[in-house]
C-alpha cells in the first residue's frame, strides 16, 4: 500500500521522515506466451466453476523482496546498481505510479518524479498545455502555474517550440521541459531516474546546479543514476541494490560507491565466455587459426558497456587488464587519482607472424567526445606479432578531472599505404577518476594562489 502525500508526526525525539518504506515486495507475472495469458485470465475461474484445483500459467520475477529503509526530510539519498537490481520499480512505487505487492510506502509532502522523458505529457498538445497539466497533476492551481510559467519556460530554454506539439520534440527538448516543470514547482520530495543522461553538459549542468538549490531548501532527494560520479558529489548517503534486495546502505557513500564497482567489475570477469578448442583444451594452450579467433572476437563484448566490435581477426585484443604502479589491480580499488599512473596490460592474440602493428589505446567521456589516446606507433616503438600470446604494456599519467570514463582499444596492421583493422573494441572497460579538488572540465590542473605580500598556496 503507497501513501504519498500522508501527513503525519513521528515518535516523540525520532528524527522527521520524508520517506518510509516497510517491507516493501513487487512481483510480476512472466507469461511465456500470449496464449498463457489469455488462460490466466480464464482457465482458474472455469476451473473453479467446475470443482477442480487451478493452476497457475505464468512464472514470478521479484523485482523487490521486503525492501525497508527510511529518508529524513532534506536528505540526499544516491541508489545504484546493475541493471535489472530493481531501482526504477522502487522509485516507481515511491512516486505512486505503481503499487506494492506487499509492505507499504509512506511519503510526506508535495512529489515531483521525473522517471521517464516527458512521462505524463500528451503529444498533441503543445508544451505551454503540458506545462499547464503536469502541473495540476502535482496539485497546483492554474494561477500557481502561470505564476511560474515563465520561470519554467526560462529553465527549459526550448525557445519558440514551448508553443509546438511535443511530439515534434528531440530527446533532449522532452527532459529539458519535463525536468523544467518538476524542478520549478517547489516539490517537497524530487525523484530523479537517469532521466538527465540524455541532456548537454550545459543542461545537465544547470540541472544538478537547480537539485543543489533544492537541496539547500530541504527538499528530500532520491536520485538513481550509473553516474557514480554524481553519487559521490551529491549524495548524503548511498543504496546500493542487487537483484531486489539492499546490498548497503550507508552515509559512507565512497565505500559504498567502490563496493558497487568492485561487484560489477567481478561480475563482468565471470561472464566473460571461455572458448575451448575441439579437443577441450583451454583456448590459451595453443596457437589458434584466424577462424578460432574470429568465434572470441564475436563472442566476448562487454555487454555492459555495449561495446562494439569488429576487424579481420588474424589478432585480436583478448584482453585488457588495468594497474596502479603498485601493481593493485583496478578490479580490487575501482577509483584512480588524476595523474596517478595507470598500466594497461594488453593480451593479444595472433594466428600467424604480423608485422608493422599499430595498438592504440584511447578515453572518451561516457557521452563521447576522446580526450586521450596514443599507440606504439606515435611513441616510435615498433611492434611485430609472433604466433600466440602476445603481452604489450603501456604506462601513462593522465591529468584527468573527476568523472566517468570509457577506454577503447585498437589493433590494426599496415602493408604500405593500406591498412588493416585487426580488432577494434569500443568501448572495453570503464574508468573513474575521483578528486576532492572539484574542478571544471576534464583537465585537472589545480591552480596556485599567491597575494601581494603572502606566501604562494
Amino acid at each position: 500500500m503507497t501513501a504519498p502525500g500522508t501527513a503525519g508526526h513521528d515518535d516523540e525525539g525520532a528524527p522527521e521522515y520524508a520517506i518510509r518504506v516497510a517491507g516493501v515486495s513487487k512481483t510480476f507475472p512472466i507469461y511465456d506466451t500470449p496464449r498463457d495469458r489469455l488462460k490466466q485470465m480464464v482457465m482458474p475461474r472455469l476451473l473453479r466453476l467446475l470443482g477442480r484445483a487451478p493452476r497457475r500459467y505464468h512464472r514470478e520475477f521479484h523485482a523487490l523482496n521486503e525492501m525497508s529503509f527510511d529518508v529524513r526530510r532534506g536528505e540526499t539519498v544516491g541508489i545504484i546498481g546493475r541493471n535489472g537490481a530493481g531501482k526504477s520499480t522502487l522509485l516507481q512505487i515511491i512516486g505512486g505510479t505503481l503499487s506494492p505487492s506487499a509492505g507499504t510506502v509512506e511519503t510526506r509532502g508535495r512529489i515531483a518524479a521525473l522517471l521517464e522523458l516527458g512521462a505524463g505529457f500528451n503529444p498533441e498538445f503543445t508544451g505551454r498545455e503540458n506545462v499547464f497539466m503536469n502541473g495540476a497533476i502535482l496539485g497546483l492551481s492554474r494561477e500557481e502555474i502561470a505564476r511560474r510559467f515563465d520561470e519554467i519556460a526560462a529553465f527549459a530554454d526550448i525557445g519558440e517550440f514551448i508553443e509546438q506539439p511535443v511530439k515534434s520534440y528531440s530527446s533532449g527538448m522532452y527532459v529539458r521541459l519535463a525536468f523544467a516543470v518538476q524542478a520549478c514547482v517547489d516539490p517537497d520530495i524530487l525523484i530523479v531516474d537517469e532521466a538527465l543522461s540524455v541532456g548537454d553538459i550545459g543542461f545537465q549542468y544547470k540541472c544538478f546546479q537547480r537539485m543543489e538549490a533544492l537541496k539547500k531548501q530541504g527538499v528530500t532527494i532520491l536520485m538513481v543514476t550509473h553516474s557514480t560520479g554524481s553519487i559521490l558529489e551529491y549524495a548524503d548517503r548511498c543504496i546500493v541494490l542487487d537483484a531486489g534486495r539492499i546490498l548497503h546502505d550507508t552515509p559512507d557513500v565512497l565505500a559504498a560507491v567502490l563496493a558497487y564497482e568492485k561487484g560489477m567489475l567481478n561480475q563482468a570477469q565471470a561472464q566473460v565466455p571461455r572458448i575451448e578448442t575441439a579437443s577441450g583444451a583451454s583456448a590459451d594452450a595453443r596457437v589458434m587459426t584466424a577462424g578460432e579467433l574470429r568465434t572470441i572476437q564475436e563472442a566476448e563484448s562487454n555487454r555492459e558497456l555495449g561495446e562494439k566490435r569488429f576487424g579481420t581477426a588474424r589478432a585480436i585484443v583478448e584482453r585488457v587488464e588495468l594497474f596502479k604502479a603498485d601493481g593493485a589491480s583496478i578490479e580490487d580499488n575501482p577509483l584512480l587519482k588524476p595523474n596517478e599512473e595507470i598500466v594497461f596490460r594488453f593480451s593479444l592474440l595472433a594466428a600467424e607472424v604480423i608485422g608493422n602493428v599499430a595498438l592504440g589505446v584511447s578515453i572518451s567521456g561516457v557521452r563521447g567526445g576522446d580526450i586521450w589516446g596514443d599507440n606504439n606507433l606515435n611513441a616510435n616503438q615498433p611492434l611485430n606479432l609472433v604466433p600466440g600470446r602476445n603481452v604489450v604494456e603501456y604506462r601513462v599519467r593522465l591529468p584527468i578531472s573527476s568523472g566517468e570514463y570509457l577506454v577503447h582499444c585498437g589493433l590494426a596492421c599496415f602493408a604500405g599505404d593500406s591498412r588493416e583493422e585487426l580488432d577494434q573494441r569500443r568501448p572495453v572497460r570503464h574508468l573513474r577518476f575521483w578528486s576532492t579538488r572539484d574542478q571544471v572540465g576534464v583537465v585537472h590542473a589545480p591552480i596556485r594562489i599567491s597575494l601581494p605580500g603572502e606566501a604562494e598556496q
